[in-house]
């Protein structure tokens, strides 16, 4: 039994995580110190439980992450201001040995994620998350275990995915 309580497992769980990103949403001093521009995303790295990474993301309207997925990490986000929506893929999608995948009927899953709202999410979760108001910033916290070695970024049409890049750390810290 690990120190989290979970046979086998190493780190915080990804209840862990949504217990931690929902303390840090619920901050109000800590989500107001983040600076907000009005034309790109802002961030305050933060430190996570067990090890784990964590961030505090400033969204301004009509902003996004693309498709993406976390490298093998667990994690979670909630939303602390405003309003987020998660589009996400109800499917295991295999990380290496292809460069375009066909998805099958189904598989959309869409999310309305207010303040005070989150989830957490396994190692092999793939989604987007957006700011879709045009007049609202909004703001998240996120936690990923073990940290994020890689991100992978994807386009999508229809029901094609497309692996476009891989990202390590030092290009998004």
């Amino acid at each position: 039994m690990s120190a989290t309580g979970t046979p086998g497992s190493s780190g915080p769980t990804e209840a862990e995580l949504l217990a931690f990103v929902r303390r840090i949403a619920a901050d109000d001093a800590l989500v107001a110190s983040l600076p907000l521009d009005p034309e790109g995303r802002t961030w305050l790295r933060l430190e996570g439980p067990g090890g784990s990474e964590a961030w505090l993301i400033g969204w301004p309207p009509g902003t996004g992450t693309g498709w993406h997925d976390h490298g093998g990490s667990r994690g979670a986000f909630t939303t602390a201001r405003g309003a987020l929506t998660e589009h996400a893929l109800a499917a295991r999608i295999p990380t290496e040995g292809w460069k375009t995948l066909e998805l099958a009927d189904g598989v959309d899953r869409e999310r309305q994620l207010t303040a005070g709202n989150g989830r957490a999410f396994g190692p092999h979760h793939v989604h987007e998350v957006l700011n879709v108001s045009d007049s609202a910033h909004a703001v998240s916290a996120h936690a990923y275990y073990p940290p994020l070695p890689m991100m992978r970024r994807y386009s999508r049409t229809g029901l094609v995915l497309r692996l476009e890049e891989v990202e390590r750390p030092g290009e998004w810290a």
